[in-house]
């Protein structure tokens, strides 16, 4: 991005090819060596196909946001929820979830995840959101460390499944 401005936009029918690539390539770039083949395939499919991309952002629970660098190129993108994925620890009536938070691996550190994440954190406050969830994995310091300069500390250990593959994530939550 070099200093250029980012542009963020709703998600459109068009962008789900696009959105299916970019988080496979940026969950493969920062997971990938944990998991079994087998495993991150049929993750990958799950997660990040074409038709699950699709069937997730006709989903009015979901909202999707999408960054675009120079050229209208996807940069990056986060998808929230309007209901978190974990009731048991919410501390209030409305809890709301960051579910998506990815930028293309060769622009990290380039201010995309922190537009992406101020956007989410209007939008939560519009709707209403008393708290606000986020997995992280637990080896992720630095996404950790992200999510902290917002107020976020871990309220929670909880596991994500990839395949028969357990990982131990924290809970992040920030009551607003």
């Amino acid at each position: 991005m070099s200093g250029k401005a980012v542009t963020l936009r709703k998600a459109a029918p068009e962008d789900i090819p696009a959105l299916a690539a970019l988080g496979r390539e940026s969950f493969v770039a920062k997971f990938g060596h944990l998991y079994r083949p087998e495993d991150l395939s049929a993750f990958l499919e799950a997660t990040f196909s074409e038709g699950a991309v699709a069937a997730e952002m006709a989903d009015p629970r979901l909202l999707y946001r999408l960054a675009e660098g120079e050229g209208g190129r996807l940069a990056g993108y986060c998808k929230i929820a309007l209901a978190t994925s974990f009731p048991e620890h919410a501390r209030g009536e409305r809890a709301l979830e960051l579910k998506q938070l990815y930028t293309d691996p060769a622009l990290t550190g380039q201010g995309i995840g922190a537009a992406l994440m101020d956007w989410a954190m209007e939008e939560f406050r519009r709707r209403g959101a008393e708290e606000i969830h986020i997995s992280v994995w637990s080896g992720n310091e630095g996404a950790q460390r992200f999510y902290e300069r917002y107020g976020f500390a871990k309220l929670a250990d909880i596991y994500f499944w990839v395949g028969t593959h357990r990982d131990d994530e924290f809970l992040f939550a920030l009551e607003l």
